[in-house]
């Protein structure tokens, strides 16, 4: 694991994250964690090729796969197929503990038949975005047992490939149980376009950048853009930007030793005191303050 850039968001040119996985060698990341209102990685939209699990130990949160939002708790589990947008969210102002495990598909493909049958079927199907494991499912049980082994396992990448299997059993059961009318199957055309709109703000939020910019990224109209962004993260798109660049702006308090003017203009701010204003107004605290608390955390 890169400990320099643990607990953020790192992104390659397309948009999609680079996960920093526990062992460089071995493309996995097991984590106990937790969310709560206005931590950093709280609504904090992202794909990757990996599949990424989540199951809830305590209290419950939300979780928006491609602008659809799931209630879990405690007890649920949540699988993300390969290139979802996704992030998670805290309720009702709670703290939820939970165990993620992500894992690149390919440590299931041990040959070319394995993965023609049992992994392209799945990671290539456009209308499996997510399986949810919870109350009314036969399998939510098993699941959520082996989920809450995974932590004690983080480190041996033959007992995660183990487990990882019997997992993935439990998904196809699953899959083999929906039928062609299952609720949960959803497909939406215009994915593609917010991912790229996704990319652009991710490799320009340091200049000046207007709606009209971010439309054109996708090649699509403005009411569009902001239909677009409403449905997948649930605010508008100059408000994404916002969000995003104050969570650019928390990694650099967390991360270094810049002044406030220097994060400034590395984050697309226009002075301090705008940044600070927007700062707080979507984490509750100045940076001054964020910084002092992560530094006596």
């Amino acid at each position: 694991m890169n400990r320099d850039v643990m607990g953020l968001i790192v992104k390659r040119d397309d948009g999609s994250e680079i996960v920093n996985y526990d062992n460089p060698s071995f493309p996995s990341y097991i984590y106990d964690g937790w969310i709560a209102p206005n931590v950093t990685w709280e609504k904090v939209p992202h794909f990757h090729e990996d599949i990424e699990l989540l199951s809830v130990k305590s209290g419950r949160l939300a979780y928006s796969v491609n602008g659809k939002t799931l209630v879990l708790n405690e007890g649920d589990t949540i699988v993300v197929n390969s290139n979802q947008i996704h992030y998670n969210m805290s309720l009702d102002g709670q703290v939820a503990k939970y165990v993620v495990f992500i894992i690149h598909p390919s440590v299931l493909s041990s040959t070319v038949a394995v993965e023609m049958q049992a992994v392209r079927p799945i990671i290539d199907n456009p209308d499996i975005q997510y399986i949810r494991f919870r109350y009314i499912n036969e399998y939510t049980e098993d699941m959520y047992k082996l989920m809450m082994g995974m932590p004690e396992l983080r480190n041996d990448p033959f007992a995660v490939t183990k487990q990882f299997f019997q997992i993935w059993d439990l998904i196809r059961r699953q899959i083999a149980s929906w039928g062609t009318a299952n609720e949960e199957i959803v497909k939406d055309p215009k994915m593609q376009s917010f991912k790229e709109m996704m990319s652009y703000i991710s490799n320009n939020y340091r200049n000046s950048i207007t709606l009209d910019d971010i439309a054109s990224s996708a090649n699509i109209s403005r009411s569009l853009c902001n239909n677009l962004f409403h449905q997948y993260v649930e605010e508008s798109p100059i408000n994404y930007l916002m969000h995003f660049r104050v969570r650019k702006v928390a990694e650099y308090l967390r991360s270094g030793s810049y002044s406030l003017k220097e994060i400034a203009d590395l984050t697309g701010f226009n002075g301090v005191s705008y940044m600070s204003e927007t700062f707080k107004k979507f984490f509750g605290t100045s940076p001054r303050d964020y910084r002092k608390q992560w530094k006596t955390d």
